[in-house]
């Protein structure tokens, strides 16, 4: 399954444990990072939304992995039970990758003013922005010796991306958690930052009305004129979360060949 993409191979991560959260199935973002965090040698567990575990399960297999847990993020009990596992399993960790979201389906298409609810953005918020939160203290409490931690996010927290919606607004709330939870962790040795993906064919992405579209229209306007690609965004998380990242931290990279910087499209020259 780590063949899927070109991941450069070594041992910039040998020795290190850590947890990924988010993995749904070999296209996910979160999957992308674990196959380049295994190929540097990493030792992973792997943290799953309820009812998950038979797509889950082969994939970690898949990178060695046998620490694979169940974690509501919504559930008090169910987090400490899952963090709870991955202690008994490691002792301690290095890194997390924070890689959960969800906004209602039907809150992602039209009208953000007309279509978002209060059940429905409070929910959003809850799993997309506190869920940081929440596993940022538990992680933390895991990392004696320091450590890094990342976060996802997208372009629609900073600009008005069409039925991103809420899901932008939470992502906004994720990306000023990241400063605040890197200025608390700072002293302790832990860096904290987000990084920020251009469009790709997710299962989250699928959930947003026009989403494939967002795709073509990212590629036409980045400055690269090409897709995001999996490979830059594990590189980037493997930087952040490697030694290499030392003195990096509270901050947002963009890994969306450019996407972020560009104004207009080229057809508006001339």
């Amino acid at each position: 399954m780590a063949d899927d993409y070109d991941l450069p191979k070594g041992e910039l991560m040998r020795g290190k444990r850590g947890v990924i959260t988010g993995v749904a199935n070999h296209q996910s973002i979160a999957w992308g990072i674990a196959s380049q965090l295994a190929a540097q040698g990493a030792e992973l567990a792997f943290m799953h939304l309820p009812g998950m575990e038979r797509r889950v399960q082969p994939l970690a297999e898949s990178l060695g992995s046998k620490v694979v847990v169940a974690a509501d993020v919504t559930d008090d009990a169910s987090m400490e039970a899952a963090f709870g596992a991955v202690e008994a399993a490691f002792g301690s960790i290095d890194f997390f990758v924070h890689a959960i979201a969800f906004a209602n389906k039907d809150e992602l298409k039209g009208s953000f003013v007309d279509n978002t609810t209060r059940e429905g953005f409070l929910r959003a918020m809850d799993i997309s922005a506190f869920s940081f939160v929440d596993c940022a203290r538990r992680s933390a409490a895991l990392m004696p010796n320091g450590g890094s931690m990342i976060c996802l996010t997208y372009m629609g927290s900073e600009r008005a991306i069409p039925n991103y919606n809420t899901m932008g607004v939470a992502k906004a709330a994720l990306e000023a958690a990241t400063r605040y939870i890197a200025r608390d962790l700072g002293p302790k040795g832990i860096r904290v930052n987000a990084v920020s993906p251009g469009a790709m064919r997710t299962l989250s992405l699928a959930g947003i009305s026009g989403g494939r579209a967002m795709i073509a229209q990212g590629r036409a306007m980045s400055a690269m004129k090409e897709d995001t690609s999996m490979e830059g965004v594990a590189g980037c998380a493997l930087w952040l979360l490697s030694d290499l990242g030392r003195s990096t931290t509270g901050e947002l990279i963009h890994v969306d060949a450019g996407f972020h910087m560009m104004g207009l499209g080229d057809e508006a020259e001339g």
